[in-house]
């Protein structure tokens, strides 16, 4: 029987829909069926645009049906100061994998924050040290703030340093999560310094220079490194990835525009010298930590894999709840 209509869902919709934990276990899942070959080939393309540009991100997951997601985000980073606006922003198309039918159309901004925070919160149940407390938070923006929330659930943190280039943004952040999480949340303004008391740091900005180097990382340290979705941006140097474990979300994807494109680039690393992909480590084809004092660097420049994970599972609870409005386009 064809569908009534395509499910449209707006942000306020997809974001009562979508808890943090459930997206974690979600992408957790869209990982672990990469591993062993059960999705449609992840594809990306980045179109620039006039002080900005476009990212189509596209996947197919292999669940009790099959689904296929298409997702295309605009990242313009001015558009917060000078429009009010947010600075990415765009939409989801979901559809059934088996026959093409477009399920839903939602918006994605919320997805994107809250699947990138999620893969983060994955790969360290998995790499960083399980009695880490000591967090950095490089970027305190909102993938800032949903990167921290998305380790407090995999993580027992007591501590965190919040590290941005504006420091009005820090100070925010950790007056804000400090009670939401109820730990220890300081503003910084030395990131090297901070890094290297810290068992775990994320960085998650625009840069398009590196801002952390070999020297500023300890031993034993879980590096998220997020950022890089672009191969323009760049947030560690090269250096730092040689004689270290680097994981990452997808290799390919990686290479070509994540933080393994510049060391690739600057003929530091092979893709031979990745130690694996994130799905590997998660169904045990790869090790995760074997040393306490190993730096272990997760290279994450966000797949659509994660995109349908949690499109799915916000697709899944509108249907039940009979949420959003129903479309259709073939008339």
């Amino acid at each position: 029987m064809k569908p009534l209509g395509s499910l449209l869902l707006n942000r306020e919709q997809v974001a009562a829909l979508l808890g943090l934990e459930e997206c974690i276990a979600a992408v957790e899942r869209a990982f672990q069926l990469h591993a062993e070959g059960k999705t449609l080939p992840p594809g990306i393309l980045s179109i620039p645009a006039q002080e900005g540009g476009f990212h189509i991100k596209a996947a197919g997951l292999r669940l009790d049906r099959t689904y296929f997601v298409v997702k295309t985000n605009g990242n313009f980073f001015h558009n917060k100061k000078r429009f009010g606006m947010p600075n990415i922003q765009g939409l989801i198309v979901l559809c059934d994998g088996e026959n093409g039918y477009p399920l839903a159309v939602m918006d994605s901004m919320e997805i994107t924050i809250q699947r990138t925070g999620a893969a983060t919160a994955v790969a360290a149940k998995h790499l960083a040290r399980p009695d880490s407390k000591v967090a950095t938070i490089c970027g305190c923006g909102n993938q800032g703030r949903i990167q921290l929330k998305a380790l407090a659930q995999v993580l027992s943190l007591e501590r965190v340093h919040a590290f941005d280039t504006d420091a009005t943004e820090a100070l925010r952040f950790a007056t804000d999560l400090s009670e939401e999480l109820g730990m220890e949340i300081r503003p910084v303004r030395d990131l090297a310094s901070a890094v290297k008391q810290s068992d775990v740091c994320v960085t998650c900005t625009p840069s398009r220079k590196p801002l952390l180097g070999r020297e500023d990382v300890a031993p034993g340290t879980f590096l998220a490194a997020v950022g890089a979705d672009s191969p323009e941006k760049q947030e560690l140097d090269p250096a730092l990835l040689v004689s270290n474990k680097m994981v990452v979300d997808l290799l390919e994807q990686c290479a070509e525009i994540g933080e393994l494109h510049h060391a690739l680039k600057a003929g530091l690393r092979t893709r031979a010298d990745v130690h694996a992909e994130l799905g590997e480590v998660i169904t045990g084809r790869k090790p995760g930590r074997t040393s306490e004092n190993e730096i272990i660097i997760f290279d994450s420049t966000g797949t659509a894999l994660q995109d349908v994970a949690a499109a799915v599972a916000v697709f899944e609870k509108a249907v039940n709840a009979r949420a959003g409005a129903l479309w259709d386009f073939a008339k």
